[in-house]
């Protein structure tokens, strides 16, 4: 088997990551714990949604009709009837001449059409003097104007913010369906690895990759297994495979995929599955491996972090949101202007770092192995294949990490 140099566009190998995916299930999770999960079920409201018609501010309620022309020169003057209180009925009928004290989220009574905010009038006695006039509906929330009963609050394949949360309490949804959590097995490859506890000797280098790829996948809303480091060793790398692909949805093999007599990972995956792509038209991370294994996508990322980072954000993010059902996009962008030019070799996807300020985007050029480019930049901007590069002035959208 010789795949590697068979290069597939960027899109072919998200094409081919997507049909491979498999859904995960569905599970119930406490409303409290649904933060940034995936909805699976549209969310309808179970009442309407205000119940009541209710003031968004404290203050007067009113005919709106009844204020027209009030300013601080002429006010215009109301019998003050009572006030309402909070989580009760207004129990009152407001008449022509009369207002009555509403607080904030409060019952409008009945009769009234407006509310004048409390900074806008002034009470004397049982006198109130309105110093500005409202439209008919101003400072009002309609009854069900948010959501009626049975209409649905939130659509399925959301992630979950703060805000949808509260949608979800208000429309009674105290048990969340969110989408299971992919499990993600990593695995580094590599004699030269060292855990992160032990100071690297000559030719020794930390396990840098298990966690970049693990934070990067976290991020994205699934669950890390880590299977540690496994050394060039044809049995080890075959079983701790076997064993990551028997408990994850996805594995991820860091090292091991360039095209040399080391190299192993293709191998193993052909030996237990099938290599579909071994080489993508990508820069940084030419030498990615897609295959199957054990029924489970397994994807062989390069050993550089700066380039596993990459193909993590350009391809493996798209089998992610085809297992979760996640319908919006959770990559954060802005435009900003190149301050020089960007080279790029036609046919090849390039994604280069850039550090972005005031809306300038600098490119910060430098070798694959580096990592100092990644804490210095603050994204990174695709060049398109068919593209030879990119000039000074353009503006481009950055990928924010």
């Amino acid at each position: 088997m010789s795949l590697f140099l068979q290069l597939v566009s960027v899109s072919k190998a998200v094409d081919e990551l997507r049909m491979i995916a498999v859904r995960c299930g569905v599970e119930p999770v406490p409303l409290a714990d649904a933060l940034h999960r995936i909805l699976a079920r549209d969310i309808a409201a179970d009442v309407d949604i205000p119940g009541f018609t209710r003031t968004v501010v404290d203050g007067y309620a009113v005919r709106a009709a009844e204020t027209v022309g009030s300013s601080d020169a002429i006010p215009s003057m109301f019998a003050l009837m009572g006030r309402v209180a909070m989580g009760a009925s207004a129990g009152m009928n407001l008449q022509p001449g009369e207002c009555i004290y509403v607080p904030t989220g409060g019952v409008l009574p009945a009769g009234a059409d407006a509310v004048v905010m409390i900074e806008h009038a002034e009470q004397i006695g049982d006198e109130i003097l309105i110093k500005k006039s409202v439209a008919f509906g101003e400072n009002v929330l309609l009854y069900n104007e948010d959501f009626s009963e049975g209409e649905p609050v939130l659509r399925m394949g959301k992630r979950l913010s703060a805000q949808d949360i509260g949608v979800l309490a208000a429309a009674g949804c105290r048990d969340v369906p969110v989408t299971r959590m992919p499990k993600i097995g990593i695995l580094s490859t590599g004699n030269e690895l060292v855990p992160v506890s032990v100071r690297p000797q000559a030719g020794q280098v930390r396990d840098v990759n298990s966690y970049v790829i693990a934070a990067a996948v976290r991020d994205w809303g699934c669950f890390p297994v880590f299977y540690g480091i496994v050394r060039d060793d044809r049995d080890a790398l075959g079983a701790g495979i076997s064993r990551a692909t028997a408990e994850c949805d996805v594995v991820l093999i860091s090292g091991g995929s360039s095209k040399d007599e080391r190299d192993m990972v293709s191998a193993i995956i052909e030996e237990r599955g099938r290599v579909l792509i071994h080489g993508i038209a990508i820069a940084p991370g030419k030498p990615t491996i897609i295959g199957k294994c054990n029924g489970r996508p397994v994807i062989g990322l390069p050993g550089h972090p700066a380039s596993a980072f990459i193909v993590l954000i350009a391809i493996v993010r798209h089998l992610i949101t085809a297992m979760t059902g996640e319908t919006g996009s959770s990559v954060r962008t802005l435009q900003a202007a190149l301050d020089q030019n960007v080279p790029s070799a036609k046919g090849r996807e390039d994604y280069v770092r850039v550090a972005v300020k005031n809306g300038i985007a600098t490119p910060l050029f430098g070798k694959s192995g580096l990592l100092n480019t990644l804490v210095k930049s603050t994204g990174v901007v695709r060049v398109p294949a068919e593209s030879e590069g990119l000039e000074t002035g353009t503006l481009v959208e950055v990928i924010l990490w």
